[in-house]
């Protein structure tokens, strides 16, 4: 199988996080000074304004190890999901799944990097060929998975999304118009609600308020791109394992790229 769709999967999900995460934390968008928002001696982060502790938070966030993304976006090409375990050491393992299309598992150790399709993904990539085609394609994919050189240029463009700096790197401290909002919890940890308005769209940013002041979630409401990105396991350790051997098929070894 061409590295196409893997590809386009992994910038559809790349391009909806960058939409959703625009709001108060200015990814994808020029960075600044802080302003807006109103400061407030208690509660968590005294003294801070919303726009401070939403750059706090992106600060933090950029400096972690390791997270685990939870992603359900809306997006012009159709729901988009992703659980996605990463490190910055070249560690990643998780799931995409993109509208009817099925689901891609991705497990990266270093610079092996390995891809399997469920049925329902290769069957829609596989649309117009003969039933020939297809029933060849799943003889020979179906269960499998397709191991690459993660330093290829073709396999590093379908494996952005394991890459936990890149992700990161979408995330800029700037101005923004957050406000402070009421304290409540994610995943059994305190948080912070901010909130932002933008046109028919409306944001929560929710900040860790124990321990390092990380994003638990972000939020969009309205707009065109609703969504969820929820973000746990900061600083844990990413189990990706070699499969099997015998579940392995060599894309190099093939001749395929």
């Amino acid at each position: 199988m061409s590295s196409t769709a893997p590809r386009a999967l992994t910038r559809s999900v790349l391009t909806a996080l960058c939409a959703v995460a625009a709001l108060g934390l200015t990814a994808c968008g020029p960075s600044g000074s802080s302003g807006g928002g109103q400061a407030k001696d208690s509660g968590p982060f005294p003294g801070l304004s919303g726009p401070q502790i939403a750059n706090k938070a992106v600060k933090a966030t950029k400096t972690a190890g390791s997270l685990t993304l939870d992603a359900n976006l809306k997006t012009a090409d159709g729901q988009i999901k992703a659980f996605m375990a990463m490190d910055t050491k070249g560690r990643c393992a998780g799931t995409m799944t993109m509208g009817s299309t099925g689901t891609m598992e991705l497990i990266k150790t270093g610079e092996d990097a390995y891809m399997r399709f469920d049925e329902a993904f290769l069957r829609e990539q596989n649309e117009g060929g003969s039933a020939e085609e297809t029933e060849a394609v799943l003889k020979m994919l179906k269960g499998r998975w397709m191991k690459t050189d993660a330093t290829d240029p073709e396999a590093k463009d379908s494996l952005e999304m394991c890459e936990l700096d890149t992700m990161l790197a979408e995330f800029e401290t700037g101005s923004n118009s957050a406000q402070r909002g009421a304290e409540t919890t994610v995943d059994g940890k305190k948080a912070l609600i901010l909130t932002e308005k933008d046109g028919a769209a409306t944001y929560k940013i929710y900040v860790a308020t124990e321990g390092e002041p990380y994003l638990l979630k972000i939020e969009q409401k309205g707009g065109e791109e609703p969504g969820t990105m929820s973000f746990r396991d900061y600083d844990k350790p990413v189990v990706a394992k070699k499969p099997a051997a015998k579940d392995i098929l060599d894309l190099d070894e093939l001749g395929a790229q």
